[in-house]
């Protein structure tokens, strides 16, 4: 309810910043005040003990130039977390969210780029890793279901090739399944929830998008294995249900 309210009111205001300010000025204002919501938000969460948090591994990337960031993606805190940290972060965002009215604006307001058009979406991600954004981008594509990440998808890899930038990965690490893939949205946890986030490899720009993808998704594995364990709603309901005899 919180998020909910603070994005309806920044999308009151962007609405009518981007039709007036220039777009370079609207996606640096944009951005900028992104971060700052999602910032005090996380800490009012922290303040309130509902969840802690241990992002300090990602300001260390602040003031890097173009980096293609990769992290897994056990729930829907993911971005809020990575974007609180990183304020000149272009991100790539499911088409329904970017037309929703919560974040709607703001997202647009950002710059952030739409995933429903292939090739639009990968010219974009080139264009604003050249301007020297960074690029936020799921290699999972959405949220875990299999643990420790879903198989991933190329497209880190073809706007990396085609951006001539490298990709770095981000390992977030939580305690709790709260918001994960089939977590109803009002559903009550337990608290307080541990999120961590740490850096891993940084990877350079690949030759070949398929061979490559392959070596991410094993980093990922390997990386996360000892990382705490559990089942979204939706698997936990496929992993409980009475099998057939025989």
């Amino acid at each position: 309810m919180l998020l909910g309210a603070i994005s309806l009111t920044w999308s009151a205001l962007a609405v009518p910043l981007h039709y007036v300010l220039p777009r370079r000025w609207a996606h640096l204002l944009g951005r900028r005040s992104v971060t700052t919501l999602f910032r005090l938000y996380l800490g009012a969460l922290d303040l309130i003990g509902a969840c802690r948090f241990d992002l300090r591994e990602l300001d260390t990337l602040r003031n890097e130039g173009p980096l293609i960031i990769a992290p897994n993606h056990p729930c829907l805190l993911d971005a809020v977390m990575v974007i609180s940290r990183l304020p000149n972060t272009a991100c790539i965002m499911k088409a329904d969210i970017v037309d929703n009215i919560f974040l709607g604006a703001g997202a647009r307001l950002a710059g952030y780029i739409r995933n429903d058009a292939r090739l639009s979406m990968i010219r974009q991600a080139v264009a604003e890793l050249r301007n020297g954004s960074h690029l936020l981008l799921f290699p999972e594509g959405t949220r875990t279901t299999r643990w420790p990440v879903n198989a991933c998808k190329g497209t880190a890899a073809l706007i990396a090739r085609r951006a001539r930038v490298p990709i770095q990965t981000v390992f977030i690490e939580t305690d709790s399944p709260y918001l994960s893939k089939g977590w109803p949205l009002f559903r009550c946890p337990a608290m307080p929830i541990t999120y961590r986030i740490r850096l891993g490899r940084r990877f350079d720009p690949p030759a070949k998008a398929g061979a490559f993808t392959e070596e991410l998704e094993r980093h990922f594995i390997d990386a996360l294995r000892d990382a705490p364990r559990f089942l979204p709603p939706d698997a936990q309901q496929a992993a409980d249900a009475p099998r057939p005899a025989g």
